[in-house]
């Protein structure tokens, strides 16, 4: 497919979770002493989300970027300004707690996913940004049955054309697995990826999110998750 659209070099792949544990800084326990309950939540990260993540990342040999800490500390998937990037835990902190909890948790990991893609897109490697998250089962107003979304920007052509693809292997492969685009969110939504595509043009970077029902990863092994992702990736991909 990447050769068809006249591109040249194959693809790089990078992982990223954003999500992947709800750990609490052992200077910050107290702020969330009695949080037990959203820690655990979606709320404090996206469960099964970093066991998926990895081993998509060994099956592709792609660098991986995740975080461990909790969202409810600081949101790695949010832009500065947005008015969830601190939570109701955070948000009444001084200024100069949140400039070092954002120096701390939220820079680095944005900064390192943000210098693997320049590296490789100023050697003339375009990139493949896939981010790893899961959703909820159910959600007020929402249709949720199904158990993968991928998430992104229709007006990038490579972009979308990826997705469609990926979306059509991924079918084939596991006819069970119902595959949704920019579902349950829009891939234009506030996010990481989105904010790379404001730095990398649409013909060097493809940022996409890959959105996992949590139910859906209760009921198949990590693995097989994994395998069918990254399989159908390579594939759309011309890695094979």
């Amino acid at each position: 497919m990447f050769a068809e659209e006249g591109l040249g070099t194959s693809p790089a792949v990078l992982i990223s979770c954003e999500h992947a544990g709800n750990d609490v800084p052992d200077e910050y326990e107290e702020l969330f002493a009695h949080a037990r309950d959203e820690l655990k939540s979606h709320r404090g990260y996206d469960p099964g989300a970093l066991e998926v993540a990895l081993r998509l990342s060994g099956l592709l040999s792609a660098p991986f970027f995740h975080t461990r800490i909790t969202r409810l500390l600081v949101e790695p998937n949010r832009s500065l300004g947005h008015p969830d990037l601190f939570s109701r835990f955070t948000r009444l902190l001084p200024d100069d707690e949140k400039q070092r909890i954002l120096a701390t948790y939220y820079h680095p990991h944005r900064a390192s996913v943000c210098q693997q893609v320049e590296m490789w897109t100023t050697r003339g490697r375009p990139v493949v940004h896939v981010g790893v998250h899961s959703f909820t089962d159910d959600w007020p107003g929402q249709d949720r049955d199904f158990e993968i979304g991928l998430l992104f920007d229709p007006a990038r052509i490579w972009e979308a054309e990826v997705c469609t693809h990926w979306a059509e292997v991924l079918g084939a492969i596991w006819p069970e697995v119902r595959v949704r685009a920019n579902e349950p969110y829009l891939g234009v939504d506030d996010g990481l990826t989105t904010a790379l595509r404001d730095r990398f043009p649409g013909i060097a970077y493809a940022g996409i999110e890959v959105e996992l029902r949590q139910g859906f990863l209760l009921s198949e092994p990590a693995s097989d998750v994994a395998w069918a992702l990254g399989t159908s990736l390579r594939s759309v991909l011309g890695a094979d």
